[in-house]
């Protein structure tokens, strides 16, 4: 999995409980072969699980992205998966992270939801 800005995210962001910045970071996308072998269809959730914690996104085809490569915009659905360790630089690993992609009938949560799931998860 890498994370980066999309220009969807970059808009929204001064608005983080908004509707955009949900609809906005929410999501991932997934290369066309992997779609297709994970059996996902159009409008179908993905649960991604990496050592540090999982989300349930919405899932989008890409032609443009190599096989095994999921991207999915900054926000806290990427930040669910990334590790604490920030090699001293300060800034957690956004690039590499190693994840399982799974379609599923669970729906993605809010932001608020998902923080309350990560604190249970914790305790």
């Amino acid at each position: 999995m890498i994370s980066g800005r999309t220009l969807g995210q970059g808009v929204a962001c001064e608005s983080k409980m908004s509707r955009e910045f949900f609809k906005a970071t929410s999501l991932c996308s997934i290369s066309e072969k992997d779609y297709k072998s994970l059996g996902i269809t159009q409008g179908k959730n993905v649960l991604i699980t990496s050592l540090f914690g999982q989300a349930v996104l919405s899932a989008h085809s890409n032609p443009g992205l190599p096989p095994g490569i999921t991207f999915i915009p900054m926000g806290p659905w990427a930040n669910a998966l990334v590790g604490p360790d920030t090699g001293g630089c300060g800034t957690p690993q956004f690039k590499g992270v190693e994840v399982n992609i799974e379609a599923t009938d669970d729906p993605v949560l809010e932001i608020r939801e998902l923080f309350r799931d990560m604190e249970m998860v914790k305790a």
